[in-house]
C-alpha cells in the first residue's frame, strides 16, 4: 500500500536540505514516529518493522512510503511531515508542510456493482461495433460491385457494333 506524499517545494538550481518524517496513530491514539529521512532512510521499531519501504523520488519531490503486507491493524492516521531549508547566500528560509492520510483496511474488497455494469456494457458495445462493422463492409462491397457492373456494362455498350452496321462494315477496295 503506497502512502502518497508529494512535496514540490524544491527547485533543481537551489540546494536544500530535506527532512521527512512519517508518523502513525490509531484512532484516539498518540503519534508514533515510524519512518524518517535525514540524508539517510531510517525505519523506527514499531508494528511496521521490516514492512516500510521508501517509495519516493531522489529529488525529494515525492516522499512517499509503501507499507508491505498490509493487515487490518494498519488502519489509522498517517502523517507525512516535510521540512526544507533552502541554502541561499543571504538567508536560509525554512518551509514545512504536513499531510494527513486516513487509511481504513478492510478484510476483502467486494466487487463493485458499477464495475460489473461497466464490464457488461463494454461487451455489449464490442458486439454492437463488430456487427456494425460487418454490415458496413457488406454495404460497401455491394456498392463497389454494383459500380463495377455498371462500368462493365458501359464498356460493353461502347465497344458493341450495332447489327445494322455489321453488313456494311467492309470498306470496298478500289484498284
Amino acid at each position: 500500500m503506497k502512502l502518497l506524499c508529494i512535496s514540490c517545494m524544491k527547485r533543481e538550481e537551489v540546494s536544500a536540505s530535506t527532512v521527512v518524517e512519517w508518523f502513525y496513530k490509531t484512532e484516539g491514539g498518540k503519534d508514533e514516529l515510524i519512518y524518517e529521512y535525514r540524508k539517510v532512510y531510517h525505519e523506527f521499531p514499531s508494528r511496521f518493522s521490516g514492512r516500510l519501504q521508501w517509495n519516493g523520488s531522489k529529488d525529494m519531490q515525492d516522499v512517499s512510503i509503501t507499507v508491505l503486507n498490509v493487515t487490518l491493524n494498519d488502519s489509522g492516521i498517517y502523517t507525512c511531515n516535510v521540512t526544507r531549508e533552502f541554502d541561499f547566500e543571504i538567508h536560509r528560509p525554512l518551509f514545512t508542510s504536513s499531510r494527513l492520510i486516513h487509511l481504513t483496511v478492510v478484510e476483502e474488497g467486494g466487487e463493485d456493482f458499477t464495475s460489473v455494469i461497466s464490464e457488461i456494457m463494454m461487451y455489449i458495445l464490442l458486439v454492437f461495433l463488430t456487427l456494425w462493422l460487418l454490415i458496413e463492409m457488406v454495404y460497401c462491397y455491394r456498392k463497389v460491385s454494383k459500380a463495377e457492373e455498371t462500368v462493365q456494362e458501359n464498356a460493353t455498350d461502347y465497344l458493341a457494333i450495332p447489327s445494322e452496321n455489321k453488313e456494311n462494315c467492309a470498306v470496298p477496295v478500289e484498284e
